[in-house]
């Protein structure tokens, strides 16, 4: 049976709610009326088998039940066993009342193929069996489409991966993967297109939000053929909505010491004026969610001027680059994959410490 419901004002001040005496005011942000934990759960990482399914049913629990209330997942990740395993973790959480569905914010993304080399499977799924309306030259780099078909198919499939009657906020997967093998007019075209059906999909209950999780397409500079343009993608949304707000509000993007672009590079143009992804994301009424948190765990050694302006009190490298990632200005959370309870502990314990101050944050950041 599926579970009902959504994230709501009213679900998400209660949870935060439970927290009010261990975790900083700070730990919790006000987003599109609900309240989103500074760090979410990210779960891209690891193998599509059985005991890694467990690993994170059981990480998903313990997230929640330790003051995360965000968690995000794709349907290619690790071949479909991502929202499977979050959806066999949200039965049990639920069944046992102490949480329900309206606390919880539940994100996926569609575009990527669920398959690894899966475009005999691509073929005979969508181009054989939808006559004249997906061909095999929607599907880019033998692993990527975005015709509003295939994504529809694909949010019911998570719907059903994640046991779920409506996702809070659905992403169309890395749509920079296009670029580059399509002209601008037709990438354009193609976003518009994607974005007509995700507002029927909002209209019909499916989904609540959309948005774009990105990795090179908002940080790289207009020469770029990767390069998107936030201003013109927000204005073909609200086009798709017609006379109604539309509801593209969200992108994800990398955002870490060793990948800062997000906040200093001035690369998106609104109203004539050059700013950052996340500045000019703000004015357009869009919330950046922050991924690669800590670069896949790639992050480098701290300089002593990033330790020693952040102070004692941190269990590792690690735990101080996330905590500098959570603190930027104007997210609604920042994302970490984690399964071994010692990252789990280390990244909860973060909870209790008020975000750094945005100058504090701008300077740890910036230096190398």
């Amino acid at each position: 049976m599926k579970i009902t419901g959504y994230a709501t004002a009213k679900g998400t001040e209660k949870y935060c709610r439970q927290f009010l005496n261990i975790f900083s005011q700070g730990h919790f942000h006000s987003v599109e009326k609900l309240r989103w934990s500074s760090i979410g759960l990210g779960t891209y990482l690891g193998k599509p088998d059985a005991e890694t399914d467990k690993l994170v049913a059981k990480t998903v629990v313990q997230s929640i039940e330790g003051g995360i209330n965000v968690i995000d997942t794709a349907i290619n990740y690790r071949r479909q066993h991502g929202e499977k395993s979050i959806g066999a973790a949200l039965q049990n959480i639920i069944a046992k009342g102490k949480y329900n569905r309206d606390e919880l914010i539940l994100c996926t993304k569609g575009g990527f193929l669920p398959y690894p080399d899966g475009s005999r499977w691509f073929q005979s799924e969508y181009v054989d069996r939808v006559k004249d309306a997906i061909k095999m030259s929607d599907l880019v780099s033998n692993c990527h489409c975005i015709h509003p078909s295939y994504l529809y198919d694909q949010l019911n499939r998570s719907l059903e991966n994640l046991g779920l009657e409506t996702i809070d906020v659905y992403y169309v997967h890395n749509p920079e993967t296009q670029l580059g093998t399509v002209g601008n007019d037709i990438f354009y075209h193609r976003m518009g297109a994607a974005f007509e059906m995700l507002e029927g999909a909002v209209a019909k209950g499916k989904i609540r939000f959309y948005g774009l999780a990105t990795w090179s397409g908002f940080r790289v500079m207009q020469s770029s053929e990767k390069y998107m343009i936030l201003s013109r993608l927000k204005a073909l949304a609200q086009q798709a909505a017609g006379d109604e707000p539309d509801h593209f509000r969200f992108i994800q993007l990398p955002l870490n010491l060793a990948m800062p672009e997000a906040f200093f590079v001035a690369n998106q143009e609104v109203n004539g004026q050059l700013y950052s992804t996340l500045s000019a994301a703000n004015s357009l009424g869009i919330h950046p969610v922050i991924s690669g948190s800590i670069a896949q765990g790639k992050i480098k050694k701290l300089s002593s001027f990033q330790t020693k302006k952040l102070g004692d009190g941190y269990a590792s490298d690690a735990q101080r680059a996330l905590d500098i990632t959570r603190s930027a200005p104007g997210i609604a959370c920042a994302l970490i994959g984690m399964k071994q309870p010692t990252h789990i502990k280390e990244n909860l314990a973060l909870c209790s410490s008020p975000l750094l101050e945005p100058d504090v944050f701008k300077e740890l950041i910036k230096n190398d």
